[in-house]
């Protein structure tokens, strides 16, 4: 992988820090520096351990840039950092959130993470797009995950935002994440179903074997 992607990485992460610390007007918010080390450990996990040519795919799909709808989710996720930050550190509307309720919010964050690693761990097209990627020779991939449901990055990603705010503790900022993004997913999803079950050779009989999309035994 590149140094500019590392760059990119290590951007994000100083960016999210910013973004927290920076709205909520001072350091001494130790959820917040939790939340910060499970993104590192995670960046630095995928560094090392998932194939280049996936890490490139992700960041330059088909080695174009990202496209706007990804970079806007993208953007709109960050927002709650602020939202939770000026909510932590300055107003405290509604920073109200129990310490046990928020340990749980860390535990969901961080095991939606490792799905996403799962998924992309036995998927090298595990794209940040929807695209069938006929120049990296797409097959259907129906190990980990992918053996229960259809589209287990889009759990994770739901996982992850659902369980953020809570994690951050802002009522405030999970109303705003989940309003903001899972409709993004859910819409995302669907496309990325009908594309496959389209253009992908042998994913509509996958589809008849796996019959969930998202979550095992409802949908």
């Amino acid at each position: 992988m590149s140094i500019s992607a590392q760059a990119r990485t290590a951007l994000f992460l100083v960016g999210a820090g910013v973004l927290l610390f920076g709205s909520a007007g001072t350091f001494l918010i130790p959820a917040f520096w939790l939340y910060l080390a499970i993104l590192t450990a995670v960046f630095i996990v995928s560094f090392v351990m998932l194939d280049p040519e996936l890490l490139h795919e992700r960041m330059r799909p088909g080695g174009n840039p990202l496209p706007f709808g990804v970079m806007l989710a993208t953007l709109v996720f960050s927002l709650h950092w602020v939202v939770a930050g000026f909510d932590r550190g300055r107003f405290h509307l509604s920073d109200t959130v129990p310490l046990p309720l928020q340990a749980v919010g860390f535990f969901v964050f961080a095991a939606g993470q490792v799905l996403a690693f799962w998924a992309m761990r036995v998927n090298r097209f595990f794209s940040s797009i929807v695209r069938i990627q006929s120049d990296r020779g797409q097959y259907v991939v129906t190990a980990g995950p992918y053996a229960f449901v259809r589209h287990p990055g889009y759990a994770a990603g739901i996982l992850v935002i659902a369980a953020s705010g809570i994690a951050l503790g802002s009522w405030f900022a999970v109303a705003f994440v989940l309003a903001a993004n899972v409709p993004f997913i859910l819409r995302r999803l669907i496309v990325e179903d009908r594309v496959l079950r389209a253009q992908l050779a042998g994913y509509e009989d996958y589809a008849q074997r796996v019959r969930w999309r998202l979550l095992p035994g409802i949908w």
